[in-house]
């Protein structure tokens, strides 16, 4: 179906809502704002945004954003239509290859995540989460933006009111693996306590001393759903991969207890973390 413009723009293109979830968002809110009579300028004026934000995103040349989608949910009077629409658009944002997994991640009651090379995606800042993609070679700007705004809106999870309940292990060693210059690592393990803060989240290190070879092969995150271990993501190159096979997930959940009962207690934790940002200097 093509809808036709009744002011403004003579000639709008064509937009198959099937395409992609950003090309659905763009496709319905061309669809609200004409069944309400409002040209892209009045729409406008009521978000508070250029008239050029509406034509941008309407014609598939820009992705919308979280404030934007509640503010058209507001200003239209929509029981969060486009808030729903935008977090699919997030979902495209992600590789191919880790998409199903994002989409079951946000339905999950908990998540267990392991690293034992870096920061875990849901605590990265941005400058840690750029120096991580822009290292592969390859990769394109676009495609970096592109992971990029992903991995940062993911983190929206962490203080969302249905939050997941997430435990974290993390190696020493990532504490310790320089990605960038003193002032990007020393950001980068303030962030890091600061979420190990929040009282959904749980963050363990895996020190040294523990001696343990448990999982040093790949990182891996299990999501569970309504309590019970459902699937695995597992890190590897060039592209990770996600199973459900009943005694899949149960291996890697017996070498997830195996990996916390080497991990120091919360509070050490903590204690760790600090001091090794406090070497950052």
């Amino acid at each position: 179906m093509r809808l036709q413009e009744k002011a403004g723009m003579p000639n709008p293109i064509s937009i198959n809502p099937d395409e992609s979830p950003q090309a659905r968002f763009a496709y319905e809110l061309r669809r609200h704002r004409l069944e309400a009579g409002w040209t892209q300028l009045r729409l406008a004026r009521a978000l508070n945004v250029a008239v050029s934000t509406v034509g941008m995103l309407e014609t598939l040349k820009r992705r919308p954003d979280r404030g934007f989608a509640d503010a058209c949910d507001r200003v239209l009077h929509l029981d969060g239509v486009f808030h729903e629409l935008w977090k699919r658009t997030r979902w495209d944002m992600a590789p191919e290859h880790f998409r199903d997994f994002v989409t079951l991640e946000s339905q999950a009651s908990a998540l267990r995540t392991w690293d034992p090379m870096l920061i875990p995606g849901f605590f990265q800042t941005e400058a840690y989460a750029r120096r991580v993609f822009e290292t592969e070679p390859g990769i394109t700007p676009e495609d970096l933006e592109r992971r990029l705004g992903s991995r940062m809106e993911r983190q929206a999870m962490l203080t969302r009111p249905a939050a997941p309940m997430i435990w974290s292990l993390v190696d020493e060693g990532a504490l310790r693996r320089p990605m960038g210059d003193i002032s990007m690592m020393r950001e980068q393990l303030t962030r890091l306590m600061e979420v190990a803060r929040l009282p959904r989240v749980t963050v363990q290190i895996v020190p040294y001393a523990a001696w343990c070879a448990v999982g040093l092969q790949s990182a891996f995150t299990i999501a569970e759903l309504r309590g019970v271990p459902h699937s695995v993501y597992i890190e590897s190159s060039p592209r990770g991969f996600m199973i459900g096979e009943r005694e899949a997930v149960a291996a890697l959940v017996g070498r997830y207890d195996a990996l916390r009962a080497a991990a120091l207690p919360r509070n050490l934790s903590l204690g760790t973390i600090e001091e090794v940002r406090a070497q950052w200097i």
